[in-house]
């Protein structure tokens, strides 16, 4: 803890300094970390193969290419991001300069998770630098190699003055919480994210709080089925199902439940073959406790498996899993199910899909698939969630120019590309005042006076605004 506060305090000492504020500065510091990702690419995969099994291709498109693509665009874009933003003016500040300036926050907590333990710490990182603080950088105990090896690259390409990675489990996170900072950046459950919260507001720190929920996908009316099952199968089954935006449960009508469930069987052999365990493009499950918990939901489940269902604890492998006959009280609904198990429930109308979809909490993501653009603009009118996508999913978490972050219990607060650099932003209102018009501002002065009053109320209405800026 002491060693700790001593680093927060070195890193407040260095941001006081004005360091990180030139835009030269950040912009190396962008570059740097392009760097980093760029030249240690091959030792980067292995980490990821080695926490998660994960394929080189799903790493590259989901860990590196993203953090790459995210660099690309803040690098391009994050000095005009930084100019002030003038704001229209009545006729009383008609001669004053008013703008919004955008301000670092100061030194920063980033908090990463497990499941995309390069991408879900280094996208923030990216904002936080561009936006100009200081940070402090935890990756996930839980994803060892790739928090080794963030521990070991991130110094080394990064200045040690500005950017801290403090590694560690429960306990040394606990012990920053315990520090103020002036924003704290979480990925992860909802559990440890009520934690981050109350550790927060002791500080009245503000959070940003990326979590996760059951992301529910509605399949309803005309729909290409052998399409619909590959987009449903690729994202539901990407990192073995641990991703916080991946389809956690399908609704649909019995008769569309029975024309997708061969295009499933077909789409998951054409996908991973016959024998899914020896596919090297099947991830793992993270831990054994993360294996057992899944195999308990399974056992708890009244649904039927009817693909898949296989397991091996020692190679943290669960088949890719599909289940029917899933009710909405089932084990399977109670929680974020985050592996590769799919249950379908089924539903006789939009509407009742609908109010099934409203009674959970609001989830990270929404998925509608149909050819009716009816059906999906009904279903995006009546309910709520982070992120929506029709015909598809998790594909629109992946453009910059799109804010990625939850409501409700799956998160608040967003990043990517410029919603990111504001997150790690203070917005400071500025008005820049001379001494003309004194005569104008001498309405506001006592002795008060009736016909001042209603000058004044003129001078200053929205009838009397001014676009000169």
């Amino acid at each position: 803890m002491e060693n700790q506060n001593q680093v927060l305090e070195q890193l407040r000492s260095v941001f006081r300094s004005g360091i990180t504020i030139p835009a030269q500065f950040r912009l190396s510091q962008l570059n740097q970390l392009m760097s980093m990702i760029q030249e240690n690419e091959e030792v980067i995969l292995k980490a990821l193969h080695q926490d998660l099994a994960k394929p080189k291709f799903e790493a590259i498109m989901s860990e590196v290419d993203i953090v790459v693509n995210e660099l690309h665009f803040a690098i391009a874009n994050f000095t005009s991001w930084m100019q002030p933003e003038y704001v229209s003016k009545n006729l009383a500040t008609k001669l004053d300069d008013c703008f919004v300036r955008r301000e670092p926050l100061g030194v920063v907590l980033i908090i990463g998770p497990w499941n995309y333990p390069l991408h879900l710490l280094l996208l923030p990182l990216v904002s936080a630098i561009a936006a100009g603080n200081c940070a402090v950088i935890k990756p996930s105990e839980v994803s060892a190699h790739t928090d080794r090896l963030m521990a070991e690259l991130i110094p080394k390409y990064l200045s040690q003055e500005c950017y801290t990675v403090v590694r560690g489990g429960a306990e040394e996170t606990t012990s920053l919480l315990q520090l103020r900072f002036d924003h704290i950046f979480y990925t992860g459950s909802q559990a440890v994210a009520r934690i981050v919260m109350r550790a927060a507001s002791v500080h009245l720190t503000p959070v940003t709080l990326e979590l996760g929920g059951k992301c529910p996908c509605f399949i309803y009316g005309r729909v290409d089925i052998a399409a619909a099952a590959r987009r449903l199968v690729w994202s539901k089954y990407f990192n073995a199902g641990q991703s916080c935006v991946a389809p956690d449960y399908v609704l649909c009508s019995p008769a569309t439940r029975d024309a997708l469930l061969p295009a499933l069987r077909q789409t998951l052999e054409q996908f991973y073959g016959k024998e899914p365990q020896k596919s090297p493009d099947m991830s793992r499950i993270v831990s054994d406790r993360h294996w057992t918990r899944l195999m308990e939901l399974l056992k708890k489940t009244s649904g039927k498996v009817v693909v898949g269902g296989e397991s091996d604890q020692e190679d943290k492998y669960i088949a890719p899993t599909v289940l029917v006959d899933v009710n909405e009280d089932d084990a399977l609904m109670a929680e974020e199910i985050f592996g590769p198990i799919l249950p379908i429930l089924t539903v006789e109308s939009v509407e009742e899909g609908i109010d099934l979809m409203n009674r959970q909490e609001k989830p990270l993501a929404l998925y509608v698939f149909s050819d009716e653009a009816s059906v999906v603009n009904t279903v995006l009118e009546r309910t709520s969630s982070g992120g929506f996508c029709s015909n598809d999913g998790i594909i629109h978490m992946c453009l910059p120019t799109l804010p990625f972050g939850g409501v409700g219990t799956s998160g608040f607060g967003s990043y990517h590309g410029r919603w990111g650099f504001e997150t790690f932003s203070h917005r400071r209102a500025v008005m820049l005042r001379g001494w003309a018009l004194e005569r104008l501002n001498g309405l506001r002065y006592p002795p008060y006076q009736e016909n001042k009053l209603s000058w004044l109320r003129w001078t200053t209405s929205a009838k009397s605004s001014c676009s000169l800026m």
